[in-house]
């Protein structure tokens, strides 16, 4: 069995990026020293990854907000309001507002993934999009189109993202669908999820995810998301953990490679890696299981988000170790 690990999402900003943003913002660097501040603190979170042997990374992402406002902020006719709690989480993010079809202007993931893929080399690049059933709920809609057209418009314009992505050098795409947790997410949720993240990742399955976090879905949602044709799909095992065990031993992961959300993203203790690996050892299906964080890092402090991934380095080889498999690194 092949084992390997990356970080499901962004990391929060440190010192040296935090400074870095107040003073552009205040006007007191040239935009040049923005530029090389944010380059700096993202080079970091790589090396971060890549030492803990994972071959897939992360940029880091400390420059977002929030995972919906870059798109907000680079697409026609959306605009963003005030701030709203992100779900349960101690969380904000400015709510995106349309007014009328999503349109590129300038595209987000692709001149990251420029930036940034030397430096993850010999690991993979991998970018994260907002998934369309998440970003249209967490919107304000005021065009002429019902949620779930709204759905399908977002999905099209992240589809060109995604697409933009890999043209630059992208090795793998993400796309995030927390809502797909909540205790207000019906099937016909997951259902049109399915269809619309399949459309945007069409023609890179092999090398995509779908991570739900925060909590796992009801019974009748992760049926209607194991229709989605990417090859991994996440799943946050912290948040309620005896209940997301026992949906995914009951259910399994309709053939998808499981990525397994053991580390907890959003507590500064240390994860008792025995016991995670003796979880993951029980729930892995197939000849390949993806260990990650149960949800983005950037909810915790910046020193606590770096144990973290030195801790899932730490998981993959206990679990390899347990599993008799062998653990897939950026060193064999």
């Amino acid at each position: 069995m092949k084992v390997w690990g990356m970080v499901l999402g962004g990391y929060p900003r440190g010192r040296l990026s935090r400074y870095t943003l107040r003073d552009a913002e205040r006007g007191r660097i040239a935009g040049v020293d923005r530029l090389r501040g944010l380059y700096a603190s993202h080079a970091e979170l790589i090396g971060v990854q890549k030492a803990a042997g994972l071959p897939i990374v992360v940029d880091g992402m400390v420059d977002w907000h929030d995972i919906l406002r870059p798109f907000a902020q680079s697409w026609r006719n959306v605009s963003v309001d005030g701030l709203l709690r992100f779900f349960d989480n101690n969380f904000f993010y400015r709510i995106p507002v349309f007014t009328g079809e999503p349109d590129i202007i300038e595209p987000v993931l692709a001149p990251r993934v420029r930036d940034f893929q030397l430096l993850a080399d010999p690991a993979g690049l991998k970018v994260v999009v907002p998934g369309p059933v998440t970003f249209a709920r967490l919107s304000i809609n005021k065009t002429e189109l019902d949620a779930a057209e709204l759905a399908e418009k977002i999905a099209n314009a992240l589809r060109v993202e995604v697409e933009l992505a890999f043209e630059a050098g992208a090795s793998m795409v993400q796309v995030d669908e927390p809502f797909l947790s909540d205790i207000d997410a019906a099937r016909d949720d997951g259902v049109l999820a399915a269809e619309l993240v399949n459309r945007i990742i069409s023609g890179y399955e092999d090398r995509s995810v779908l991570a739900v976090y925060f909590a796992p879905p009801k019974p009748e949602v992760y049926d209607a998301i194991l229709e989605v044709k990417a090859r991994y799909l996440a799943l946050d095992l912290v948040d309620l953990r005896e209940r997301a065990v026992k949906l995914v031993e009951e259910k399994g992961f309709g053939g998808h490679v499981p990525v397994l959300g053991l580390i907890d993203a959003r507590r500064i203790y240390d994860d008792n890696i025995e016991e995670g690996a003796e979880l993951a050892t029980r729930l892995a299906e197939g000849d390949e299981v993806v260990l990650t964080t149960s949800a983005w890092l950037d909810l915790i402090p910046y020193r606590y988000s770096l144990r973290k991934t030195y801790l899932l380095g730490r998981l993959v080889e206990k679990t390899a170790e347990k599993t008799g498999g062998e653990a897939w690194t950026i060193w064999r």
